[in-house]
This record gives structure tokens, C-alpha cells and sequence, in this order.
């Protein structure tokens, strides 16, 4: 009675090398599909950072964006002659994506092109500030010009300790942000330390 009910339980479970095979295809399939260089995928942050040495911030995130749109077209075709809903859905969840990178390339770019602030720069990207009102005053909301106004808010006087740049994100005390050989050099008792 074992050897019938263990024969009858070989029979009714799959072949281990069939399932292993299957979870290999998977797998592959899955690795292939993520390194197409459809921009919001894995493929298409590498190819936006290969370009990026060659073309910038802003024109290597544009040119994934618009490989990414032409991916989009292949997965809607593809689905359009499989008849997959699934891919339909995929095709519009990456061209969101490719839309939202798109714009951001676009900001980038308007954002590169701004005039910069002489004598200041960011301790992490080396970039010099933009003049213009890009910072917010946490208590009362207002834009001002951190750098303009010596790291004070000119609605409600808040004073700032850090300076976070538009250019990398990061955020550092704004005496790091004053170049050597910027401003000329004072006295000890005359120097005036700048707070934001």
C-alpha cells in the first residue's frame, strides 16, 4: 500500500528539472526585459548614465527619455499583436515614466541655464548657486534668495545654519558654500560668521 500511494504521489508533482528550467526562463526573461534601455527601467538608468560623461545631466536624461518613448512603442505593438492586456498596461506605465523623466530632463535643462552666483559653490557638485529666489523659508513659506539675502528670510527674519543646492540635493552648512579667495581676508574680531 506504501509503494502504490507513494507512486501515485510521483506522478501527480512535477519533474523537478522541468521547474528548475521553468524559474531559469523566468529569470532570464525577467534579466533581458529590465536591461532594455527603456529609461525608467534598470537598462535605462545604465544607458542614461553611460551618456551622461558625454552628454550632461539634463541631454543624457532627454536621450534615455526619448529611447524609452520608442521602447514604449514596441511594447504597445508587441501587445497589440499578442493581444496582452497585461503589456498594454506595462507599455502605459513606462511611458508615464518616460513622460515624467522627459519634463525633468526639460527643468534640468532651464536650470543649467540660469546665471550663477559668483563666489559661492555647492562643497559636494562644485556647482556655483543660481541667483534667484530657489530656497523657502521653512516658518513663513516665502521664496528668497539665500545667498542674496545672508542666509536670513527677508519676511520673518529666520536665520538659515545650511544651504541645500538645486543642482545635487544635498545640504551643507552655507560656510562651506564661500570659495577660497572669494571674499578678502579679516581680521579674527572682525569677521562675521554667515548663518543660515
Amino acid at each position: 500500500m506504501l509503494a502504490g500511494g507513494s507512486a501515485g504521489l510521483a506522478e501527480t508533482s512535477p519533474d523537478a528539472s522541468t521547474w528548475l528550467g521553468m524559474v531559469f526562463t523566468i529569470n532570464v526573461v525577467l534579466l533581458v526585459f529590465n536591461l532594455l534601455p527603456v529609461y525608467p527601467l534598470d537598462g535605462g538608468q545604465i544607458l542614461r548614465s553611460l551618456l551622461w560623461f558625454v552628454l550632461g545631466r539634463a541631454r543624457s536624461l532627454t536621450a534615455a527619455s526619448v529611447i524609452g518613448f520608442v521602447g514604449v512603442l514596441g511594447l504597445l505593438g508587441l501587445a497589440l499583436l499578442d493581444g496582452s492586456v497585461w503589456l498594454g498596461i506595462l507599455a502605459v506605465f513606462v511611458a508615464m515614466n518616460c513622460w515624467q523623466g522627459f519634463q525633468h530632463s526639460r527643468a534640468l535643462g532651464r536650470l543649467a541655464n540660469l546665471p550663477r552666483r559668483t563666489g559661492y559653490s555647492c562643497p559636494s557638485c562644485r556647482q556655483a548657486p543660481p541667483i534667484g529666489a530657489f530656497w523657502a523659508c521653512g516658518p513663513c513659506g516665502t521664496p528668497f534668495d539665500l545667498f542674496e539675502t545672508g542666509a536670513r528670510c527677508p519676511s520673518c527674519g529666520a536665520d538659515f545654519g545650511e544651504a541645500r543646492s538645486v543642482d545635487c540635493g544635498r545640504s551643507t552648512p552655507i560656510s562651506d558654500w564661500l570659495r577660497p579667495g572669494a571674499w578678502p581676508a579679516r581680521s579674527a574680531d572682525s569677521r562675521h560668521r554667515i548663518v543660515l
